[in-house]
C-alpha cells in the first residue's frame, strides 16, 4: 500500500507588518472639572510593509513622536488611545497592541526594537556598555551567559565595532560611537521591526552619514522594517522608501519618497522640500507664514489652511480625506498637485 504523505500548506506572510487604522491618541487632563485634550494623533491610518524603510516627517509638535509611542505601545498618562487600532504581524503571529498587551510585552525587543533620539536615554552613564546588552537583550535570546556574550561580540564585529567597546563607559565614547552602540543594541536580537526616533539628531554631517549607512546596512541584512522619524528631509531622501508627512496630528501626504520629492502633491510637502538647500542656488527662500496650530484647539477643516498659499473657502470648512494621489500614494488636500517645488 502506497503511503500518502500529508502536504502542509505553506505559510504565506502578510505583506504588511504594521497596520494602523483611524488611530486617535490624545493627552487628556481632567483638572478641577475641566477636561483638556491635546489631539497629538488624530485619525491616522497607515501600513508599513515588510523590508522597507518608512519615513515620518513634519515640523516640531506635528505629532511624530506621539505617533511612534502609540504604535510601540509605550504611552503613559496623560496620553491615552481614545480610538482606532494598532496591529503587528510577526511571522504567523498577529498582535493587537492595545487589546493584547501581554503579547506585545513578549514581542518587544525580540520582534520590535526602539532606537531613541539620544544614546544617553538608553545607556547608563555609571555602568559599562556590556550591562546595557545584559539588561535589554539577554532574557530574550535564550542563551547561556557565554553563548550570549559571544553572540553580542559577533554582532558588534558585523557592524564594524570593536568588541572591546563592551568594557567602556558611555562617557568614554564619542557621540557617534554611542549612537552606533545603540543601533547594535537595538538589532542584536534581529528584530523584524525597528523604530528609529531621530537617531542622527545632534550628530555632525559626516558622523550622521556613517550612522545612516550602518542603519541601512543592518536593515538590509536582517530584512527588517524600519519606521524612521526625523524633521530633516535630506535624511529621508537618502534612506527611506516611502514617506509620510504629518501636520498638526494628521497625515497630509504619503507616498514613494522619490516621487514625493519629484512631484509633491500637498502644498505643505512642497514647502518642506523647497526649504532644502541646493548647490548653486543663491535665491532667497520665503518662509511659510504663521506657525503650527495648537493641538488643544486646532482650526476647523484642513488644519493647514491658515498657512496654505492656495487655500480656498472649502478648506476652512471641510476636512479633506486621504485619497489616492497622482504619484501612487495618498494625499489629504482639495487642491492636490497644484503647487510645485521651487
Amino acid at each position: 500500500m502506497t503511503k500518502v504523505l500529508e502536504v502542509k500548506p505553506a505559510i504565506v506572510q502578510s505583506a504588511d507588518v504594521l497596520t494602523i487604522k483611524d488611530l486617535k491618541a490624545y493627552y487628556v487632563n481632567d483638572l478641577f472639572g475641566v477636561r483638556r485634550e491635546v489631539r497629538a494623533v488624530d485619525g491616522i491610518s497607515l501600513t508599513v510593509r515588510r523590508n522597507e524603510v518608512y519615513g515620518i516627517a513634519g515640523e516640531s509638535s506635528s505629532g511624530k513622536t506621539s505617533l511612534i509611542k502609540t504604535l510601540a505601545g509605550a504611552i503613559r498618562p496623560p496620553m491615552r488611545v481614545v480610538d482606532g487600532s494598532v496591529n503587528f504581524t510577526f511571522g504567523n503571529t498577529k498582535i493587537d497592541v492595545y487589546a493584547e498587551p501581554e503579547k506585545m510585552k513578549t514581542a518587544r525587543w525580540q520582534n520590535l526594537s526602539y532606537i531613541m533620539q539620544g544614546s544617553m536615554s538608553v545607556l547608563n552613564p555609571v555602568r559599562r556598555i556590556k550591562h546595557a546588552f545584559d539588561d535589554f537583550a539577554y532574557r530574550h535570546m535564550g542563551l547561556d551567559r557565554q553563548a550570549f556574550r559571544q553572540r553580542v561580540q559577533s554582532h558588534l564585529q558585523k557592524l564594524g565595532l570593536d568588541p572591546n567597546v563592551l568594557e567602556a563607559f558611555p562617557h568614554q565614547l564619542s557621540g557617534g560611537m554611542r549612537q552606533r552602540v545603540t543601533i547594535a543594541l537595538a538589532t542584536v536580537c534581529e528584530p523584524e521591526f525597528i523604530i528609529a526616533d531621530e537617531p542622527t539628531t545632534a550628530l555632525d554631517v559626516l558622523v550622521q552619514q556613517d550612522v545612516l549607512g550602518l542603519l541601512k546596512e543592518v536593515q538590509g541584512r536582517l530584512g527588517s522594517s524600519v519606521v524612521f522619524v526625523t524633521h530633516d528631509m535630506s535624511v529621508h531622501a537618502a534612506i527611506t522608501d516611502r514617506l509620510a508627512i504629518m501636520y498638526a496630528g494628521r497625515l497630509a501626504e504619503e507616498g514613494p519618497t522619490q516621487a514625493m520629492f519629484d512631484n509633491p502633491q500637498h502644498p505643505y510637502t512642497a514647502h518642506l522640500i523647497a526649504s532644502l538647500p541646493r548647490i548653486g542656488d543663491l535665491s532667497i527662500r520665503k518662509s511659510l507664514a504663521g506657525k503650527p496650530p495648537s493641538l488643544a484647539n486646532p482650526p476647523s477643516g484642513c488644519r493647514f489652511h491658515p498657512r496654505c498659499p492656495i487655500a480656498v473657502d472649502r478648506c476652512s470648512k471641510e476636512v479633506p480625506e486621504m485619497l489616492p494621489s497622482a504619484i501612487g500614494g495618498r494625499v489629504a488636500c482639495f487642491r492636490a498637485g497644484e503647487v510645485s517645488v521651487k
